[in-house]
């Protein structure tokens, strides 16, 4: 059976259970409207033929939902013969290629073409013109809690934001940093800062004031800045930083 191309009744389609859009911004929706009342629908909709009644959409549920709202009950639509996965294919991926995803939903999207047509981290790359390392960066971002994830489609926090917080592992950090961001309206610059302070700062406090102090007796003797680190079974490092080669024979020097 070939592609055909008609309209057809609006109440005769059924929503895509693959489509990965959530969130529909109702402005564009409205102005999309405006723009079918007075010029009509210049791109049609895909759709395939159901199992069950009349036709399921494939892609085009912004078009569709517009259309709607303009008062119209029929649609221009391309009828296009598929199975579920390649409905699923074009919905995700017709999506994906719109500017307008929040990050999660994007996510969603490629964790549904791996879990769904296995598609691998290389094949969704090739298909989106995209990187693979951006591919698999953007998954990370299920990692994150429910918290953050809602914060992160809202546009509360940005990507880098996120992929900070992803860092941090520990859950209770994440959310409290989450409130920071909000509360203090955190740049990703400031919030990287600010969570290398608090890291360095709990390092030393995790350090016993003896050693603290031997760290600071050896630095002062060596005029070169030193770490001691123990590990759980008790053996240690002593590290000396130097910036040079002239830095480096003026420490064998003292040592030797």
């Amino acid at each position: 059976m070939n592609d055909t191309i008609k309209l057809i009744a609006i109440n005769d389609i059924s929503p895509n259970p693959f489509q990965p859009r959530q969130h529909f911004n109702p402005e564009e929706l409205e102005e999309l409207a405006q723009s079918i009342k007075q010029n009509g629908l210049i791109q049609p909709i895909i759709v395939r033929p159901s199992s069950i009644f009349g036709y399921e959409l494939v892609a085009g549920e912004r078009r569709l939902r517009a259309t709607k709202m303009a008062g119209l009950s029929n649609i221009l639509a391309v009828i296009k013969p598929m199975t579920d996965s390649e409905s699923m294919r074009n919905a995700i991926i017709e999506n994906l290629q719109r500017s307008d995803l929040n990050p999660i939903e994007e996510a969603r999207s490629y964790k549904a073409l791996i879990d769904k047509t296995k598609m691998t981290h290389e094949d969704i790359a090739v298909a989106m013109g995209k990187s693979r390392p951006y591919i698999s960066n953007s998954l990370r971002l299920l990692n994150l809690p429910i918290q953050l994830q809602k914060a992160l489609e809202v546009r509360q926090i940005t990507q880098g934001h996120a992929r900070l917080l992803l860092s941090l592992k520990e859950t209770e950090k994440q959310i409290l940093w989450l409130d920071e961001i909000k509360q203090k309206q955190l740049s990703v610059h400031q919030l990287e800062k600010l969570i290398k302070h608090k890291t360095k700062t709990s390092r030393k406090r995790n350090k016993s004031i003896y050693t603290i102090e031997q760290e600071e007796r050896i630095s002062q003797a060596l005029g070169l800045s030193s770490k001691i680190s123990y590990s759980k079974s008790g053996k240690g490092q002593l590290i000396i930083q130097f910036a040079d080669d002239e830095e480096f024979h003026r420490l064998i020097n003292k040592i030797l």
